[in-house]
């Protein structure tokens, strides 16, 4: 059982941690929000909030979960990948995509990957540098790796490897080719906060990110993705994310298992 005490000093460091890094910690589920900081204040040997609230920098690193690799679950981007060379066919390489809560990179470059190819099997290489993929995230540091844009040797364990091959540098720091540094741009944005950077988009992918908030913030946020969307744009969420609320109406249900959403043109 909490205590008064407890409530306050929570309240105090979560206000605290919005006001110094800008993290909306009252959209988190509070078990989910209570279990993080557990973890990070077990990790540093203090037991109270009051104690833990000068310890902000490897907090907001255990609330924005940026651990991530390429083509992480290999078979969502199978998957995807009828949908992106259909959409290429309809824009002719003007495709707008957003990689929300991108982390360190891995992802928005992963899109990346997975649009060149699209480009590269119609016979339309040249016309890659027409897309724009925003990448953006809360955690600044995050989003400095990503505009440093170098990758360890192991984020690319499951990546093909003549992926890997075509658009990397090879090394113990790896790094995107031009082709897809080019079409990248990276920038900070707050998912609870913030609209979307520049809209319509014609694909959104935000994987695993938005199962971390409480019911109300899910279904606002579903309903920013919508209508952020071009009709006939995707929606690819993490696969243990279902959509909830209002947007479910406004969306269909492409591929169950990967989730995949288009919404009806």
């Amino acid at each position: 059982m909490t205590t008064q005490p407890d409530e306050r000093a929570l309240k105090a460091l979560t206000e605290k941690i919005s006001q110094a890094r800008g993290v909306c910690c009252g959209a988190y589920k509070e078990r989910c929000l209570r279990r993080r900081l557990a973890v990070r204040m077990r990790a540093r040997g203090v037991h109270t909030f009051d104690a833990y609230s000068r310890v902000l920098d490897e907090l907001l690193d255990t609330l924005t979960i940026n651990v991530t690799k390429f083509w992480r679950n290999a078979e969502t981007w199978q998957a995807l990948a009828p949908y992106l060379l259909a959409l290429w066919r309809a824009r002719h390489g003007h495709m707008r995509i957003w990689s929300a809560g991108c982390a360190s990179g891995e992802e928005p470059y992963t899109v990346a990957v997975a649009l060149a190819e699209a480009a590269r099997e119609l016979g339309e290489a040249d016309l890659l540098p027409q897309a724009r993929i925003d990448a953006t995230d809360v955690d600044r540091e995050s989003l400095e790796r990503t505009r440093a844009g170098e990758f360890a040797e192991s984020t690319f364990s499951e990546m093909p490897v003549e992926l890997a091959r075509r658009y990397f540098t090879v090394g113990a720091k790896r790094r995107a080719l031009p082709i897809l540094e080019k079409i990248v741009r990276v920038c900070r944005h707050d998912l609870t906060r913030e609209p979307p950077p520049d809209p319509p988009y014609d694909l959104i992918v935000c994987r695993n990110v938005v199962i971390y908030f409480d019911r109300p913030m899910q279904e606002r946020l579903f309903q920013t993705f919508v209508d952020a969307l071009v009709p006939g744009g995707i929606l690819l969420l993490g696969k243990v994310e279902t959509l909830v609320g209002p947007a479910r109406e406004r969306l269909k249900l492409e591929d169950p298992r990967e989730r995949i959403y288009r919404r009806p043109a």
